[in-house]
């Protein structure tokens, strides 16, 4: 029995029966290292040599808690074996050895999952600073057991070739279970092959398409139409990134014109209506060939009603607002500091309209958005400020993949507006739902996975940057007190974070790839029965019996040209011209040309009299 000590840049394993630590095998996997003595095994090495060790039996017994889903909570025990819910319930049988952990007061729920994650990301020269290992191992703290991150492929360059390199990126060192979304930033036939490929043999089911990046990721209206189409064909979720890129580029050079060049030209550059229009116009070609939808990274109360009309229209849409949009707002962009101006751009940016945070939260706990991403990409200062003398050219991104599931806590059921039901639904259920991980991710019960997380409702924490476990040194959290803090997260059967994150079990590569088959119910089931009511009929009538009027060739026809009238059609009985029949002009031969006028004439008596009156 052995457990692992992660202080950040070594790892410590004291064991007391420890057969890989054996005098035969220790020269040969660890060469220098020795025993400290009899009866205790101390190990010290680098973080990436830590071993990698499966035990045969994982055994937990939860008691006493409150275990809460996304459609009841109940008081129940769970049990855990091998990586699996074995058991539920009260009074259930439990084998012995194992763990008990104590929850009495506490709650049981499942592991979030974050649905927008981009870990190792590059953006104008830079790579983002949280990798698949700090960026997991900051998930598993804050309650978060799976991420989905998003393979962004260059322009012209290979799908698959692409999600190959994201997967080599990632295997090795991710801590917790992860998938992947595919970013579709070019069109053709290679990329709908690709599409196929990735869909049917390598487990991902949705795909990602930007309205925004002009000349680098942007597709057009056609081209998104056809994508539509093509994902609709496959059984794939289609996802938008809505703003207008076009718009947004003009505005871009409209601002560094007026010599706005600091954070706050990248808010203004991006107003909101940019980001509506664009979420109301990719739903409507959406709808238009029957495409179920999800819009990633909704920042504004514009975009987010959109999303909630269309969706009481009955369209199948989803909305994902960001833990960044709920719980801080873009005025820190007009900062006097500029490093703390530069930390709050990303892309929608984050809204000054300091009313946003809480209608987008209202949306969420009214069912009118429906999953909470982080949207982690996190530079540093230094790599931030690559554009301080051009905001068009500062990294997009935040934190929030640790900080997601309190921020959303404090600001949804600490202020009453949402239950710890409706919590779990969209921290964690409804993205299981959508991306068709569900029952096995998103529930606690007998056959789930055992991703379960311990969150104490009355416990408090501060967000700072001082603490956090993020790679980062801004936290534009900074200073928020939540309630609601995971004392215990359980990753795949294993208890991973312990005392509130103080104490972290982790391995480089311990966590698992998590493919996702295509043609979700959940998201399919009403495509699917429009697809048969959809379908153009003709119009059954009697063939039309009459005279066909012979048609000129296009190209022969001519245009008729306006016709001079004749004086005898202008002109009246009287023999006075009709001004109503000559047109608007005076021009041309008047009947009375041949009288002869006085190049002058004084009026004595005007129309209506003559007058004394001096004026």
């Amino acid at each position: 029995m052995g457990a692992y000590y992660d202080s950040g840049t070594l790892a410590v394993r004291v064991s007391l029966v420890s057969p890989w630590w054996s005098p035969k095998l220790r020269p040969k996997m660890w060469p220098g290292l020795k025993s400290p003595g009899a009866g205790m095994n101390l190990g010290i090495f680098p973080k990436d040599q830590v071993p990698h060790i499966k035990t045969a039996t994982n055994r937990i017994h939860i008691k006493g808690g409150r275990v809460v889903n996304d459609d009841q909570s109940v008081e129940a025990d769970v049990y855990i074996e091998e990586g699996v819910v074995k058991g539920f319930g009260k009074d259930i049988l439990v084998p012995g050895g194992a763990r008990i952990i104590d929850a009495r007061g506490k709650l049981v729920i499942p592991g979030g999952i974050d649905p927008n994650t981009h870990f190792e990301i590059e953006s104008n020269g830079v790579t983002s600073v949280d990798d698949f290992y700090k960026g997991t191992k900051a998930a598993l703290v804050g309650g978060t057991t799976l991420t989905i991150d998003c393979v962004l492929p260059e322009k012209g360059e290979s799908l698959a070739e692409s999600y190959e390199k994201w997967r080599q990126k990632a295997d090795g060192k991710v801590v917790s279970d992860y998938s992947l979304h595919v970013a579709v930033t070019w069109w053709g036939e290679k990329v709908k092959d690709d599409m196929a490929l990735l869909a049917k043999e390598k487990g991902v089911n949705s795909f990602l398409v930007f309205l925004a990046h002009k000349d680098k990721y942007q597709l057009s209206d056609s081209e998104l139409y056809e994508f539509f189409t093509h994902c609709r064909e496959l059984g794939v979720l289609a996802m938008v990134h809505a703003e207008n890129g076009d718009l947004v580029a003009e505005m871009t050079k409209k601002m560094l014109g007026m010599g706005i060049r600091g954070p706050e030209g990248h808010v203004l550059s991006r107003p909101e209506e940019l980001e509506s229009e664009a979420a109301q116009r990719a739903i409507a070609i959406a709808n238009r060939v029957n495409c179920p939808i999800y819009i990633t990274r909704v920042m504004s109360r514009s975009a987010g009603d959109v999303i909630a009309a269309a969706r009481k229209r009955g369209n199948v849409v989803y909305g994902e607002p960001t833990a960044a949009g709920l719980g801080t707002d873009g005025s820190h962009c007009w900062d006097k500091n500029w490093k703390v101006a530069a930390a709050h751009v990303t892309d929608p940016p984050l809204r000054p309209d300091p009313s946003t945070p809480d209608h987008l939260m209202d949306l969420l706990a009214n069912g009118d958005l429906q999953i909470v991403g982080s949207d982690n990409r996190t530079f540093t200062t230094s790599q931030k400020a690559v554009g301080k003398d051009d905001f068009s050219k500062i990294p997009c991104g935040v934190n929030g993949v640790e900080d997601r599931m309190s921020v959303v806590w404090e600001r949804g059921v600490v202020s009453g507006k949402m239950d710890e039901n409706r919590f779990v639904a969209v921290t964690s259920t409804n993205a299981a739902k959508i991306f068709n991980m569900y029952p096995k991710k998103g529930r606690i019960a007998e056959g789930s996975d055992a991703d379960v997380i311990i969150w104490d409702p009355e416990a408090t924490r501060t967000i700072s940057v001082r603490t956090h476990h993020q790679a980062v040194d801004f936290n534009v959290f900074e200073g928020l007190t939540c309630h609601g803090v995971p004392l215990y997260t359980i990753c795949q059967g294993k208890v991973v974070c312990e005392d509130s994150g103080s104490v972290v079990h982790v391995t480089q590569g311990a966590g698992s790839w998590v493919p996702r088959d295509r043609r979700c119910d959940h998201v399919f089931k009403r495509i699917h029965a429009r697809e048969k009511l959809r379908v153009p009929k003709p119009v059954e009538r009697e063939p039309y019996d009459g005279t066909v009027a012979k048609a000129e060739p296009e190209e022969t026809l001519k245009v008729a040209q306006p016709t001079k009238p004749t004086m005898e059609e202008v002109t009246t009985s009287t023999g006075v011209r009709d001004l109503h029949k000559s047109g608007f002009t005076l021009a041309g031969e008047q009947v009375d040309d041949n009288v002869p006028r006085r190049t002058g004439q004084r009026i004595t008596k005007p129309p209506g009299g003559s007058s004394s009156i001096i004026f």
